[in-house]
């Protein structure tokens, strides 16, 4: 018998027992550290686009496709969002992928270049998050089911965390007026962050424009801001903040700063993790609009 149960306990790794540490491949450095919470210590999460780097027209070199080839699974946004990713995919053969807003309603970005298109920036507002960590945990879990558990733990504390962090930021902007309740920033980004907030969102150019702060994008804005009398207006990170001075000096709004949604910054830098990201930005966008 003793030896029975010392052959069973022999074999028990190739009757499914967790693997090793996986490698997982993301899109882009947001989801590589969402990506990193939930799996925590089972994996090492690599971003296909670098920190800083813009997401959209990116072009994945030789060396992107052999660090994918050996992945265990790749996570993506979808949307459209890495128009660059369907051919990606042509090359690294059968490695499983997730898309992290399937299951989601998208809001639509209006005046881009496919009129109505779907707004990919989803990860930008919490209760989205939440779909998106749900996804992920999923993913682990099909290629990974004995670790199920834990990343089922991460998930909820890692989303917990973040409300606890969100909520009471939200409940401040109850003092703003209806009137002021504005989010205006240079690109059409912050759809969903926007009807989290209660805000009404105004962009100069739409997302993904062939024309970016042309004369009538910036009357259209310096219309508005005027005649609501808007305090403030934000530019992205990824984008010269000039259209937006231009808008502050021209309307006697303030330019409120830069907000961070497409990229995490360097380690030291104001955005290094989605976390800081999301905080960070609603932190700036709270203090701004309840400015005395």
């Amino acid at each position: 018998m003793r030896s029975l149960v010392l052959l069973f306990f022999m074999a028990w790794p190739s009757l499914g027992m967790a693997q090793d540490k996986l490698k997982i491949v993301t899109t882009f450095s947001v989801l590589a550290d969402m990506v990193q919470h939930v799996a925590g210590p089972s994996a090492e999460v690599v971003s296909i686009t670098k920190r800083g780097a813009e997401i959209h027209g990116y072009r994945p070199t030789p060396q992107d496709i052999v660090q994918t080839l050996d992945a265990d699974l790749v996570f993506s946004n979808g949307l459209n969002l890495e128009g660059w990713f369907n051919q990606f995919l042509r090359h690294i053969g059968d490695v499983p992928t997730v898309t992290l807003t399937n299951g989601l309603e998208p809001l639509f970005v209006s005046g881009s270049r496919s009129e109505d298109a779907a707004n990919p920036h989803a990860w930008m507002s919490f209760e989205h998050a939440s779909l998106y960590i749900d996804n992920i945990v999923e993913g682990l879990v099909q290629i990974d089911p004995f670790r199920s558990e834990t990343y089922r733990q991460n998930g909820d504390a890692y989303l917990a965390t973040l409300a606890a962090a969100l909520e009471p930021l939200k409940a401040k902007l109850d003092s703003v007026p209806t009137s002021q309740r504005w989010l205006v920033s240079c690109e059409g980004a912050f759809g969903y962050l926007a009807q989290d907030l209660g805000l009404q969102e105004l962009y100069i150019w739409p997302m993904n424009a062939e024309q970016n702060g042309t004369p009538d994008q910036m009357r259209n804005v310096i219309d508005v801001v005027q005649q609501q009398d808007i305090p403030v207006v934000f530019c992205e990170s990824t984008i010269s903040p000039d259209p937006a001075l231009q808008i502050a000096r021209e309307t006697g709004a303030r330019y409120g700063g830069v907000l961070y949604v497409d990229t995490l910054t360097s380690a030291d830098g104001p955005a290094p993790t989605y976390y800081d990201l999301m905080v960070g930005t609603v932190t700036l966008i709270v203090e701004e609009l309840t400015r005395e």
